[in-house]
């Protein structure tokens, strides 16, 4: 990683909540005062951008978090757990009046659906970001863009203060609940890392392959990579596709997290300035090892693992 003088690698801008996951290879919902007994529970840090952050966070980035949370049990919990994770977590913002928002997860293990109450996790505004937290680091991170939603409305104009202060920038959409995929125009030509999963991609470019996907999004976009969960990934910057698969994992836990965990090694490759097939690679394997253990951070590997499974050193 090259030396530089900003005091963190990484600002992540986003929501903090934790997981309820429960698992059980046959859940179902039954409704009518049904009781069903599952397998197990485990109360986890959650969201998108913690999880990346954390994963950052365990291969050596120094990761600076803004978010906002209640002050409540939830919300101590989550910033316990990132601080424990050595995430700065001095700029979280706490708000007296609304609950840390929680995501329940029915996990089936390579499959899950996901209930989410918002609470603070739309809370978070353009302006809470200041220029002097933007001055002290050298990228600038932004995920769940569809879930924050007053983050959202102020994404340019953020994204084009972080530009002016020389930071790079890399977005992870996740999933739009509403599947409308609207205001990405005016942030994506701002992005220089782009990292959807392959539903996320075909649904926002309207297009039948990742291969046409990735064309349309890299006359956008400098850097694009496509997460596709067992065949690995693709990145491309508009030139060349570089496609690296999965090492072998022994047992899947669950799959939460996996995408944002590869966010984590794809951003340390981009930001130690390595080539396309060696970021991919270490991208895609620490994707992977995240899957060991129920929930997005409890397997996050190190950058010496990551890059021993991957076959980097």
């Amino acid at each position: 990683m090259p030396k530089s003088d900003k005091k963190f690698d990484i600002l992540v801008a986003g929501e903090i909540n934790p997981d309820l996951i429960v698992s059980d290879p046959k859940i179902t919902l039954k409704f009518g005062q049904n009781e069903s007994i599952v397998e197990d529970v485990a109360l986890t840090i959650g969201s998108s951008s913690a999880i990346f952050a954390c994963g950052a966070a365990k291969l050596g980035l120094r990761v600076a978090f803004i978010g906002v949370v209640g002050n409540d049990e939830f919300g101590k919990f989550m910033l316990e757990s990132l601080k424990e994770r050595h995430v700065d977590i001095s700029n979280v913002i706490y708000d007296q009046d609304i609950k840390t928002g929680l995501s329940v997860i029915l996990n089936r293990g390579e499959d899950r659906a996901i209930l989410t109450y918002l609470g603070t996790i739309d809370k978070l505004r353009e302006d809470d970001v200041s220029n002097e937290l933007l001055e002290e680091c050298r990228h600038l991170h932004v995920a769940s863009y569809f879930l924050q939603n007053r983050l959202r409305l102020g994404l340019p104009k953020l994204f084009s203060r972080a530009k002016d202060l020389g930071l790079t920038i890399s977005l992870d959409t996740n999933w739009d609940p509403d599947e409308r995929w609207e205001g990405l125009n005016k942030v994506l030509p701002m992005t220089d890392v782009f990292l959807p999963n392959r539903n996320e991609l075909l649904s926002l470019t309207r297009t039948q392959s990742v291969d046409d996907a990735l064309d349309e999004i890299t006359k956008l976009v400098p850097l694009a990579t496509v997460k596709l969960g067992a065949e690995g990934a693709i990145a491309s910057n508009g030139k060349v596709k570089i496609q690296a698969s999965p090492p072998p994992i022994d047992e899947i836990a669950d799959t939460v997290g996996a995408g944002d965990t590869f966010d984590a090694g794809f951003i340390y490759g981009y930001l130690s300035g390595w080539k396309l097939e060696r970021t991919v690679k270490l991208a895609v394997a620490c994707g992977s090892l995240s899957l060991r253990k129920h929930g997005g951070t409890a397997a996050q590997p190190t950058l010496e693992e990551a890059e021993r499974v991957a076959g980097l050193n």
